[in-house]
């Protein structure tokens, strides 16, 4: 009984922290969504005023006129599901091939991938650009997308992951009669389905939230992001 007792009072305090944790986390969303039916004098008021005194709903109507927002948001979500889709299905084949695919040069070419990840990303911005220039993209989809479906650093997560399955698996399923595309969908994703996960909610999180490169490559409300959106927004 003592015993138990002692694990719920440490459960407890695992849930406090953990709530004290969130709240500091939450609270600045809170404190943004509050200011927004604020006036500007309450926004600006010294000591800070949590609540506004008369909700000001028009902000958002006032915010919808002057600025496509929708639009942004489309936009945005377009750029996120193509990167994320591409990038994730790129990674996981070369991945695959990386770890399960015995041919010259493997582990020399997986070397040379992990040398990329030395190199600063605001290095290849000019590259991209101009390449993106020459090929006609901009100001389109393709130049928002493209350029970031490739990633050494979540292939290199997922070869790790894939290099952890004993081989006797990808033997047994071979003598069931799946060949090398149905080992990898039937039993080395479901089997890493953590680590996929993880890979795509970090891109899903870094595309959404991408604002160099897109302010580089768009000219026009009609192709800006969320994120340029706002910038241009807050600077008209």
């Amino acid at each position: 009984m003592r015993k138990n007792r002692i694990e719920i009072m440490k459960d407890v305090a695992t849930y406090v922290i953990l709530g004290i944790g969130a709240a500091f986390m939450i609270l600045p969303f809170v404190w943004m969504l509050l200011s927004s039916l604020k006036t500007m004098p309450e926004i600006m008021a010294i000591p800070p005023k949590w609540f506004p005194s008369s909700p000001q709903w028009g902000n958002y109507v006032e915010a919808m006129t002057k600025a496509p927002f929708p639009r942004y948001f489309l936009n945005s979500l377009i750029v996120t599901i193509g990167a994320v889709s591409l990038q994730t299905f790129l990674s996981i084949m070369m991945a695959y091939a990386t770890s399960r695919f015995d041919f010259p040069g493997r582990n020399v070419i997986f070397a040379c991938l992990l040398g990329l990840m030395m190199v600063p990303y605001e290095m290849l911005i000019i590259t991209n650009y101009v390449t993106v220039t020459k090929l006609k993209w901009l100001d389109t989809f393709w130049a928002l997308i493209v350029p970031g479906t490739a990633s050494v650093y979540y292939t290199y997560i997922l070869r790790n992951n894939f290099l952890s399955v004993p081989d006797s698996y990808y033997y047994s399923a071979r003598l069931d009669g799946a060949n090398s595309w149905k080992y990898l969908w039937r039993v080395m994703i479901p089997m890493n389905k953590s680590a996929v996960s993880t890979i795509v909610l970090l891109n899903a999180i870094g595309e959404w939230n991408s604002f160099m490169w897109p302010m580089i490559v768009t000219n026009t409300d009609a192709m800006r992001t969320v994120q340029v959106g706002l910038y241009t927004f807050n600077n008209d």
